[in-house]
């Protein structure tokens, strides 16, 4: 019984790289290969441990995955879980990934403004090259997932 393994749910998250970018984004690859870019501003302006790195460009260009894979660590030692990580929502959304998103919803440009609240102008725009507001973004996001969770 000693060698024993017991598992309980779905595996811990594991990064395997992380490259800090503009803002206070960066991208992350998890050991299983997927790649995301992340903006870790709603994790660094919730807590209190991470006040110098909302301010300090050097510090946070100094981010890197732990020895464990579990987490981001800075220079001065601050950490950020793998799973809060996995957890922030991806915000940032390509020309590309909304047309695609358009069309796993099967919108038109004006079903995709009136869910959206905005301008068919703009969503012709944004199925273009206009950048993509975050709010936008993460607003298609949600329709694409509760449409997927409603097939499922």
């Amino acid at each position: 019984m000693a060698d024993d393994l017991v598992s309980v749910g779905r595996p811990l998250p594991r990064l395997a790289s992380a490259c800090a970018l503009d803002g206070r984004r960066v991208r992350v690859r998890w050991r299983g290969g997927d790649t995301a870019v992340v903006d870790l501003t709603p994790a660094l302006t919730s807590h209190r441990a991470f006040i110098r790195l909302r301010d300090d460009d050097a510090l946070f260009r100094t981010v890197r995955v732990n020895e464990d894979g579990n987490a981001l660590e800075w220079d001065d030692g601050a950490e950020l879980s793998a799973e809060w990580i996995e957890r922030i929502p991806p915000v940032s959304m390509t020309n590309e990934e909304f047309r695609a998103a358009m069309d796993d919803l099967e919108m038109s440009l004006d079903g995709m403004a009136a869910m959206l609240g905005t301008a068919r102008r703009l969503i012709a725009s944004y199925r273009k090259d206009k950048q993509i507001p975050n709010a936008i973004a993460l607003a298609t996001r949600f329709l694409v997932e509760r449409k997927r969770q409603a097939g499922a």
